[in-house]
C-alpha cells in the first residue's frame, strides 16, 4: 500500500497522514490529456510520479506560451493556488507524455497543510516555481525573440539534436510559429543550426550559446 510514496519525494508524515495518502491510487495518464482549463476549480493537488505535464497561458488569439512543466518533485502553481485561494484555472495543462499521478483531494490536501514538514514542502516548491515564472516574464519583456529561441535550442538540445515543431518552440519562446520559423531562418543563414524534416541539427553550440545571451542584439 505504501509503495508509490517509496517513489514520491515527500517530506517525512505523521503515520496517520502518510496512510492516508497511502490509500490514494496512482492513475496512468496518457500523452496529450488535458488536466484543467481556464475557469476549472482545483479539485485536488497532483503529485507526478513520472512523466511530464505542461502548463500553459492561452491569449484570446489562440496562441500559448509555456508558464512551466510538472516533473516528479515539483509542484503546480496554478494548483496550489486554486486550493489555497480558492481561485479557478487562468492556464490549462497538458500531460506531454505517460504521466503516472496521484491526486490528493482538497480536504485531505488543507489538512497534510497543518503539519509543517509537508506546509514547507509545498512553500518550497511553490517558491522556486514562482522565481522560474518571474524569468520568464523577464525574458519575454526584456530578451529579444531570436536570444529567446537559441536559448531554448541549446535547452532542448540532445546530443546535438533538437526534435520539437515550431509550434511547440512558438510556446517555450512566447511568440507565433511564423515568427519562429524566420528566426529559425536566420539562424541557418549564420551557421549554427541546420533545419532538417522536423528536427534541428546544431552546427555550432559556442555560437548558438552566444546568440542566446545576446539580448540586446540587433535582430529582433
Amino acid at each position: 500500500m505504501d509503495t508509490w510514496l517509496a517513489r514520491a519525494r515527500l517530506p517525512e508524515l505523521p503515520p496517520l497522514a502518510r496512510s492516508s495518502l497511502a490509500r490514494l491510487i496512482p492513475v496512468q495518464v496518457p500523452a496529450q490529456t488535458p488536466l484543467f482549463h481556464p475557469g476549472d476549480t482545483a479539485r485536488g493537488f497532483v503529485i507526478v510520479l513520472s512523466g511530464r505535464i505542461d502548463v500553459f497561458l492561452v491569449g484570446p488569439s489562440g496562441r500559448d506560451i509555456l508558464l512551466y512543466s510538472v516533473a516528479p518533485g515539483q509542484a503546480c502553481v496554478q494548483s496550489t493556488l486554486g486550493l489555497l485561494g480558492e481561485e479557478t484555472y487562468s492556464a490549462e495543462a497538458v500531460t506531454t507524455e505517460m504521466t503516472e499521478l496521484v491526486l490528493v483531494p482538497r480536504g485531505l490536501f488543507l489538512d497534510l497543510m497543518d503539519h509543517a514538514p509537508f506546509r514547507t514542502h509545498v512553500f518550497r516548491v511553490f517558491a522556486d516555481r514562482m522565481g522560474q515564472m518571474m524569468r520568464i516574464v523577464e525574458k519575454v519583456a526584456f530578451q529579444r525573440i531570436l536570444s529567446r529561441l537559441a536559448a531554448v535550442l541549446v535547452d532542448l538540445a540532445v546530443d546535438g539534436t533538437v526534435t520539437a515543431t515550431q509550434s511547440e518552440l512558438a510556446s517555450r519562446v512566447g511568440t507565433a510559429r511564423e515568427v519562429v520559423s524566420r528566426r529559425l531562418d536566420l539562424l541557418a543563414r549564420a551557421g549554427l543550426i541546420l533545419r532538417d524534416r522536423g528536427r534541428i541539427r546544431i552546427l555550432d553550440m559556442p555560437g548558438l550559446r552566444q546568440s542566446a545571451a545576446d539580448i540586446d542584439g540587433a535582430t529582433p
